[in-house]
């Protein structure tokens, strides 16, 4: 019997050998076991987990984005882990993977930040904001819960805190004046009513009514026609005549703005654009806010 396990074991090595020889020929193979500096014997024990992490590897060469990706976990590469005699193999993020974690990680902070944005919390000591701070004040001071007061078209340079200021002012007027509130990312709008037409129709009729409405980034979104006039157009053009107050926040001035939204040089196209920009005009007021990036500082 002891004879016959000790036969198994020489052919399983004689095996393990042949097949370790065979993956030796992969110069991907040499490449990684050298720069993890793998023996031969852990290479024997791991070759067939080794050759998934060299073939996953070759994949991520030539990839271009998560939409791509052919490894077996979307995003992350079968990678091994030497430790002493043995090897664990882990599922890595690619850079493409860790691009997205960080994204949403900010896009999280980014949420809670203007969840919980309050006028007292602003930093008033950058001269440079002053203008929309007293602006936002007057507003406060002014705003009823039936009213026919401007909106704010703010815009200026990326991270400036355009999106927090307005925020602020909402977020202030709903728990304190029992205002109803909306906070829009425009170019998510969107997407979100491109994936499921059902839900267009209530989605306009709510920011169509609902009393203060920010429009956050336009200007940042892929421009269609369908986007432009049957979304923007429809909700702008029953907030202007019914005189509900509009804010918007873009990086776009609102001659910038214009060119964004005319897609085309065609006449037809300028004029489409054009009475957009003016539903924004008549519905806002116009500030321009250059400051510093504050997207990686706290309020």
């Amino acid at each position: 019997m002891e004879k016959i396990m000790i036969s198994k074991d020489k052919n399983l090595d004689n095996d393990l050998e042949i097949a370790l020889q065979e993956s030796l020929k992969n110069k991907d193979f040499c490449t990684l076991i050298k720069r993890l500096k793998i023996n031969k014997e852990l290479a024997k024990k791991n070759n067939t987990k080794l050759i998934d992490t060299c073939d996953e590897l070759q994949n991520c060469k030539n990839c271009q984005g998560l939409f791509m990706c052919k490894n077996k976990v979307e995003g992350h590469v079968l990678y091994p882990k030497v430790d002493a005699d043995s090897i664990k193999f882990i599922y890595t993020p690619c850079k493409y993977q860790r691009n997205l974690d960080k994204m949403l990680k900010e896009k999280e902070n980014n949420i809670n930040e203007i969840e919980n944005a309050r006028m007292k919390y602003i930093d008033i000591t950058d001269k440079k904001r002053l203008k929309v701070i007293k602006w936002l004040k007057d507003y406060y001071d002014k705003y009823e819960k039936v009213n026919t007061l401007k909106g704010l078209y703010l815009h200026g340079s990326f991270g400036s805190g355009k999106t927090y200021l307005i925020a602020a002012l909402l977020n202030e007027l709903k728990v304190k004046k029992n205002a109803q509130i909306e906070i829009v990312y425009f170019p998510e709008l969107l997407r979100n009513m491109k994936e499921d037409f059902s839900l267009i129709a209530d989605k306009i009729n709510y920011l169509q009514n609902v009393d203060l409405l920010l429009l956050d980034d336009i200007g940042a979104e892929s421009v269609t026609i369908w986007g432009r006039d049957e979304i923007l157009g429809t909700i702008l053009q029953y907030r202007m005549n019914n005189k509900l107050t509009t804010f918007f926040t873009s990086n776009l001035n609102i001659d910038e703005l214009e060119t964004h939204l005319s897609l085309t040089k065609d006449s037809e196209d300028k004029v489409k654009a054009r009475r957009i920009i003016e539903r924004i005009k008549q519905l806002t007021d116009d500030i321009e806010l250059v400051s510093i990036n504050r997207r990686n500082n706290v309020e």
